[in-house]
């Protein structure tokens, strides 16, 4: 008995829809300042889509090694801070960062003991997911 194509196609289709599911981040959204980036770090989640806000409590030196990433440490709540990976290869650099702003984000969640780290704060530029952001003083950088 001979295989039916259109039944091999359709069982492929499906593979690959099982893998491409599994092989997308995780979304973790949370309206509250610090929610889902503590839920994040509290069960050592990684590669989890977080969007919130936090206070600035101190700008690091540039990673300048690969692509360059502007650094900072955010307060996102009671006691937990969050290191940002903002990519200035794709996104423009936040210049007039100080110490106590207030920034807004979507990035990507990297659990860590220290409180974690939010990257993929700007675009995708392969066009594959929608990317992420930072908001300071009314503008966006993506």
């Amino acid at each position: 008995m001979k295989p039916n194509p259109s039944i091999i196609l359709v069982i492929l289709l499906l593979a690959a829809l099982v893998w491409w599911e599994g092989s997308q981040p995780q979304a973790l959204f949370s309206t509250s300042a610090g929610g889902a980036v503590a839920d994040a770090f509290e069960r050592q989640l990684s590669d989890v889509w977080v969007e919130g806000e936090g206070r600035v409590v101190r700008l690091l030196s540039d990673d300048n090694e690969g692509s360059r990433h502007q650094r900072f440490v955010l307060e996102v709540g009671p006691e937990h801070t969050v290191l940002v990976a903002h990519n200035i290869d794709l996104a423009p650099r936040i210049d007039a960062l100080g110490r106590g702003d207030v920034v807004r984000f979507m990035g990507e969640f990297v659990w860590n003991e220290r409180g974690g780290i939010i990257h993929w704060t700007h675009h995708d530029p392969q066009g594959r997911q929608a990317g992420g952001w930072l908001e300071h003083a009314d503008r966006r950088y993506e």
